[in-house]
């Protein structure tokens, strides 16, 4: 008795929601560090928020080792 058998041949790879996803977050995330000068709190807070820059005193080294002139 001879048995036959089957080859299966899966497809690995990333889907391309994941990709997507990450392309978000990349690109949310470049906006926080390179161009964010109190945009996300000022749905928040108000005026006051670009007077703070909370996010900008945060990551303001990061900016710098990035290249990002923010001064």
């Amino acid at each position: 008795m001879s048995q036959s058998r089957g080859i299966t041949i899966t497809k690995t790879g990333v889907p391309i929601y994941a990709i997507i996803l990450l392309a978000a977050i990349f690109v949310f995330g470049l906006f926080v560090v390179g161009y964010d000068q109190g945009h996300l709190f000022s749905v928040i807070m108000g005026e006051t928020a670009f007077e703070e820059l909370y996010l900008h005193e945060l990551t303001h080294d990061m900016r710098h080792a990035a290249g990002f002139p923010c001064h």
